[in-house]
């Protein structure tokens, strides 16, 4: 079998369930930030603090989507164009999330 005949889904699932489970460590980065209470709910290693719970819950993100859509997306082709651009917006966003300026600025406006 050659590698144009092979499906796409499950490379597209890997893209894109990685995607989500950064916009989730943004996510949670903004909610820490805004909340003491969601702060303290993420911090399941003491020393470690709120960033355990927030890589805990993104790469848990990671694992249910890559499963789900691995296994939605098993022998199938998809559209990588809808896929990649997807997975663009998500990155972003959870990157941006992470910048101390926006989780900061989104703390001050949920306080």
């Amino acid at each position: 079998m050659r590698i144009k005949d092979k499906p796409n889904g499950p490379a597209a699932a890997a893209v894109l369930a990685g995607a989500i489970g950064v916009f989730v460590i943004g996510v949670m980065t903004a909610l820490a930030a805004a909340s003491d209470a969601v702060g303290n709910m993420l911090r399941w290693v003491g020393p470690v603090g709120p960033l355990s719970g927030k890589t805990g819950l993104g790469v848990i993100a990671w694992l249910v989507a890559w499963t789900v859509l691995g296994s939605s997306y098993n022998g199938k082709n998809v559209n990588t164009e809808g896929i990649v651009r997807w997975s663009r917006v998500l990155i972003i966003l959870g990157l941006l999330l992470t910048f101390p300026p926006v989780f900061a600025l989104l703390g001050n406006v949920f306080k």
